[in-house]
Parts: structure tokens; sequence; C-alpha cells
């Protein structure tokens, strides 16, 4: 009898042990998985995650996770799959939905994104959840609808949508969706000294091409040194694909206060984590040419937006150097915004100031921009700048800048 009593409790004991090796936490084995994925160790990664689902086939996490591994090495045909059965196990879960739709939003399934997205409105209901609400802005914006993805996107930042890069997205959006517009801007110097003020005026209009994007041609009237002349301009900025824009400008004037010839071209790329770089390029056809190489970077944080640009400019084996801060901070829309600039040189970008100026000169400048309607934008800035003209000799000017633009 004693035995038997000790057999079975050597088997209870047994099956005990069996039974404990066998179960496991599924959580935990998400976590695990989770870190073998986001460490690129995609198939190690779901290697763990299949374990954890032949027990629990409908763990939404865990099919998202593998979902979003499959799209990310660029099947998105197995990645829909698990991202299927995720919605289909939680339909009231709103990441199965924003993971499903980035994959098909990646591979150009714009009609299955929007019969996943006619899903998540029946379950969900009205008003959709902001993050899901944001992913339907991106799909009509794959669609090329830049106005609905920018009212949808506008809704959002109006109720302060936490999303890493909206505030940059908006303004991509503002770029693409602007089609025609004219606006008229004056520029007013007044310098201390003997020197008379400098009127400049300035017509600009503005339209949308294919190839070209926003198109704007611009003319510039000014009136320096007792004397007038006009400069003419054309800026391009073309697209070249979801993340990737450049600029493009050539001028020309017949005024000695204006460069014989100008051209410039820039290279715009977005980055993760809402900062943008640039790399470009400004030639000044004065009596001597200037080239200058410019390079700007820009970083998206809430409502603002800071940008910091150098330019380099080399001359007769010589290299100069000048700088320029900007800071946003944006109000209710992204068209409505307080800036402020610091700067050291002249920027080559500017009109209304002397181009062959480009060093040992200092400003600040504070600004205001506002869309009163959606057709009717004002603007105006101010300003203080000191340049060098010679080792003893500074010309300090204060500035003012009005600008309208009226849309159509």
């Amino acid at each position: 009898m004693k035995k038997i009593l000790v057999f079975v409790f050597i088997g209870f004991a047994y099956l005990s042990s069996v039974k404990a090796q066998d179960s496991f936490d599924p959580d935990e084995l998400l976590v695990q998985a989770r870190e073998l994925i986001f460490d690129d160790k995609y198939q190690e990664g779901r290697k763990i995650a299949f374990r954890a689902l032949d027990k629990y086939p409908n763990y939404a996490d865990i099919l998202i996770l593998v979902g979003r591994s499959y799209a990310w090495e660029g099947k998105n045909d197995s990645a829909s799959i698990y991202l299927e059965r995720a919605i289909v196990a939680s339909p009231d879960y709103e990441d199965g939905y924003i993971a499903y739709l980035d994959n098909l939003m990646w591979s150009d399934q714009y009609e299955q994104a929007n019969e996943v997205l006619a899903r998540a409105k029946t379950n969900f209901g009205t008003p959709l959840p902001n993050a899901i609400r944001y992913k339907e802005s991106r799909l009509y914006y794959y669609q090329d609808d830049y106005d609905q993805a920018y009212e949808i996107a506008e809704e959002l930042f109006d109720k302060d949508y936490n999303e890493e890069g909206l505030l940059g997205y908006i303004q991509n959006l503002q770029r693409l969706k602007r089609t025609n517009a004219i606006g008229v801007t004056y520029d007013y110097d007044n310098f201390q000294g003997d020197l008379e003020p400098w009127h400049t005026y300035s017509l600009y209009g503005r339209t949308q091409t294919k190839v070209t994007g926003s198109l704007i041609a611009r003319v510039t009237q000014a009136y320096r040194f007792d004397t007038q002349g006009t400069l003419f301009e054309l800026d391009a900025y073309p697209s070249l694909g979801e993340n990737m824009y450049a600029y493009v400008n050539i001028g020309g004037s017949g005024a000695g206060f204006f460069p014989k010839l100008r051209f410039g071209t820039s290279l715009y790329y977005s980055l993760e984590k809402a900062w943008e770089v640039e790399a470009g390029y400004r030639y000044l056809g004065f009596g001597e040419a200037t080239h200058i190489f410019t390079s700007s970077l820009g970083k998206y944080v809430g409502n603002w937006w800071l940008n910091l640009r150098a330019n380099v400019i080399p001359d007769n084996g010589k290299v100069s150097t000048s700088a320029n801060f900007q800071a946003r901070y944006y109000f209710k829309t992204a068209e409505d915004f307080f800036s402020i600039q610091l700067s050291s040189g002249v920027s080559p970008d500017e009109e209304n100031r002397d181009q062959t100026q480009l060093l040992n000169s200092y400003r600040a400048r504070v600004g205001y921009q506002q869309l009163v309607t959606s057709r009717f934008m004002i603007y105006g800035y101010t300003g203080y700048s000191r340049d060098e003209l010679s080792a003893d000799t500074f010309r300090n000017d204060l500035n003012f800048t009005l600008g309208v633009e009226y849309r159509f």
C-alpha cells in the first residue's frame, strides 16, 4: 500500500512538473517578441509570437505585432492576413485598424484601405478615434485629395491631437493644395544717417501644376539710391515623393542693386521624429558672381517650428559663413503664426536688402501671419539690422514689411 501511494505521489508530481513547464504567460511572450522584432529580428520574434498564438489565437496585440513585422519587411499580403484576424478578434480595438490601414497604404492598396476604414466607421461610429481619423487624412493624401486630407488634419490640430510630425504634414498639404493666389508685399527700410529710405513693392501670382508643384511668378520694384529697378523671378516647388520636394528659383534684373542673374535650388527631405533637412545652392550674378552653398535643419516640436540655416560663401580661396535661426509658433491653424528671426549675414533669398552685403551683418525680426478667411491672408514683419560696410562704417536699418494675399 505504501508503495502504491509513493507511485501515485510521484505521478502527480511529474504531471504537475510537465504542466508547469508547458504553461506560459502570453503577455511575457509578447514583450519578448516585441523586443526582437523592434531589433529587426523578425523571424526570431515571430517564432515566439506564434507560440503564444497557438494557445491564444485571438490575442489582438500579438496578431498586430506579427502583421506589422511582415509589413515592415514589405510582405504586405502576409501582414494583411494577421491584421484582418486582429480586427475580427477585437472589432472595437483601434490599434488593429491603424496597423491595417498603414499596411494597405504602404502597399498602394487604397480600395482595400477604404473598405477597412468603412468597417472602422461602422464599429466606432462618429466621431472616429483621433488616431484612425488621422489615418483617414493620410488615405486622402495618398489618393491626391489634399483638400479633404487638410480639413481632417486641421481639425485634429485644433483638438491638440498629439501626433509626431502633424504640423509638418499640414504644411506639406498647404503647399500641395494651394492652387491659385495673388499677393502684394511692401517693404520699407529706414536708415539712420544720410541714406534715403528704400521702398520695395512685390506683386506675385501662384498656381499649381503636376510638374512644377507650386509655381510662383514674382515682380519686385525697388526704389534705392535715388534710382529704381525691377527684378523678375520664378519659383517652383516640385514634389519628389512623399518625403521629398525641391525648390527652384530663377530671376534677373537690369538694376545695379539686384543681380543680373540669380539662380537657386534646394532639396528638402523629411526624416523621422518630425525632422527636416535641406541642402542647396544659390548663384548671384552681380559684377562678380557669388556662389553660396546653403543647408538647414528643421524640427517640429508641438506647435513650434524651429530652423537653423548655414550659408557658406567661397571667395578667392577664402570661405565665409553666415547663419540664420527662425522659430514659428502656430496658433489655431497652421497658417496663423508668430515668428522670430535672428541672423548674421544676409540670406541669399532676401529681396529687400543689398545682396552684396552678405557678411558682418546682424539682424532680428518678429512677425505675424493670419488667415482671416479661407481666401484672404495678411502678414506683417518688423526688424532691425546692423550692417558693417567697412572697418569703421555701419549702417542701421529699421525695416517694416506688410503683405496681403487673395486665394481663388
